[in-house]
């Protein structure tokens, strides 16, 4: 219901909003946003179309993984914390090895992979899913809004365009692009754990046990040692270093595949072409749900309706006296919601407006690396199985949103002036 009335919602606003510039006398605004209408069309089935290719791959290797029994072994490793976060989800089960690689691929930046997997987790969930037809289940919507969080331990495609920018802006050899990494993974971390507890608050999961606190601080702790690892060495270079380590690890687990299959005389081949033929059917599933959502956003961006909302901000933000050395930044968080390409435009437009090295060009930068296209996350995972109700999933990830662009903005403050 939450997903329906946002939809209805962005049409509702943009379309009114270019109904009063059409009476003003901008009278181009309306084929504007006609064309946005049909752009988002277009954009839904090229990412969906785009998107098959890489399902195939990746439920393809799923399913050899299962047949040879590596799936089940992941799966009970990452059992004593999922337990806590999933209650709903028995040990052992395919979907806590799919959930498990998943989060492993997102915490090394490697969407590619970890869009892929968390479908196929989404389907695992499916099969335990007790709510009426059509309803996303306790399980799906934690597993949704912590991959809306994105918790990512090097943002690989931000550093790489900040040293691009770098460049063309004449900047020498002391500039680091790579310097935002550390204040990009405490943001997206403390996103992630606002979006994991606003869930549990709705679940009532018992937050208070030292069952459930366990597992987060050991979780926390491997990810302050291995913060605190790569904070000793230039940023630079640990940014090649984690890059490194992520394509590894997963030709690794490609490589564990394989070989189990074959040790444990599965026909590996017969096993990829059945995920891989299930891959395809996921990606025609999502179109529906993809367009739905691009051709909203399309409109409202064209409509104008982002830039008076930035320019409501603005205002409200001067008239309290507060610093607005942020507001630059301010609309690649509020865009990254709703359009990932959009918001690196943004990103982009802030870097070259400002410079790559200023406090603006690096505030966008963390901003861009530790926020996730909600809306784009929601229609893709949940259109995956065909869910329609998602309950308070979209409420609490525009919670977690929004506790990562005010962290963004203040760690920002703390880091970076």
């Amino acid at each position: 219901m939450a997903l329906n009335w946002a939809w209805i919602g962005l049409f509702t606003v943009a379309f009114a909003t270019a109904f009063v510039r059409w009476l003003l006398g901008e009278h181009t605004i309306l084929q504007a946003l006609l064309t946005a209408l049909f752009d988002g069309a277009r954009t839904g089935f090229e990412i969906s179309l785009g998107l098959a290719g890489v399902m195939a791959l990746w439920l393809g290797l799923m399913r050899v993984g299962e047949r040879a029994g590596v799936i089940e072994l992941l799966a009970r490793a990452a059992g004593p914390l999922l337990r806590r976060l999933f209650p709903e989800v028995p040990q052992g089960h395919p979907a806590q090895g799919a959930m498990t690689m998943n989060i492993s691929a997102n915490l090394l930046g490697l969407d590619n992979a970890a869009t892929p997997l968390g479908l196929k987790a989404m389907r695992e969930l499916q099969t335990l899913n007790k709510e009426p037809e059509g309803t996303a289940s306790h399980a799906q919507i934690m597993f949704v809004v912590m991959n809306t969080a994105g918790l990512t331990l090097i943002p690989t495609s931000v550093i790489a365009i900040r040293q691009s920018l770098a460049l063309k802006q004449g900047l020498g050899a002391e500039f680091n692009a790579a310097d935002i990494f550390l204040p990009t993974l405490l943001v997206t971390f403390t996103a992630l754990l606002a979006g994991v507890l606003a869930v549990a608050v709705c679940q009532r999961l018992p937050l208070w046990r030292a069952r459930f606190l366990l597992p987060l601080l050991a979780v926390g702790g491997l990810l302050a040692a291995a913060v605190m690892a790569l904070a000793r060495l230039p940023a630079d270079e640990a940014a090649r270093i984690a890059g490194a380590t992520g394509a590894g690890v997963i030709l690794g687990v490609v490589a564990l595949f394989l070989i189990a299959g074959a040790w444990r005389r599965v026909n590996v081949f017969d096993a990829f072409i059945d995920g891989a033929k299930e891959g395809f059917g996921v990606a025609i599933q999502i179109v529906p749900y993809l367009i739905a959502i691009l051709i909203a956003i399309g409109v409202f961006r064209a409509a104008g309706c982002m830039d008076f909302l930035m320019s409501g901000i603005g205002a409200g933000v001067a008239a309290l006296g507060l610093d607005t050395d942020f507001l630059p930044a301010l609309p690649v968080g509020l865009m990254k919601i709703l359009s990932g390409s959009g918001a690196r435009g943004l990103m982009i437009d802030v870097m070259q407006t400002h410079g790559v090295d200023s406090f603006a060009g690096r505030l966008a930068a963390i901003v861009q690396g530790s926020t996730e296209t909600t809306f784009y996350v929601l229609a893709v995972y949940f259109g995956s199985v065909g869910v329609k109700h998602a309950r308070y999933a979209l409420g609490c990830a525009l919670f977690a949103d929004a506790v990562g662009l005010i962290a963004a903005i203040g760690i920002g403050y703390a880091m970076l002036r």
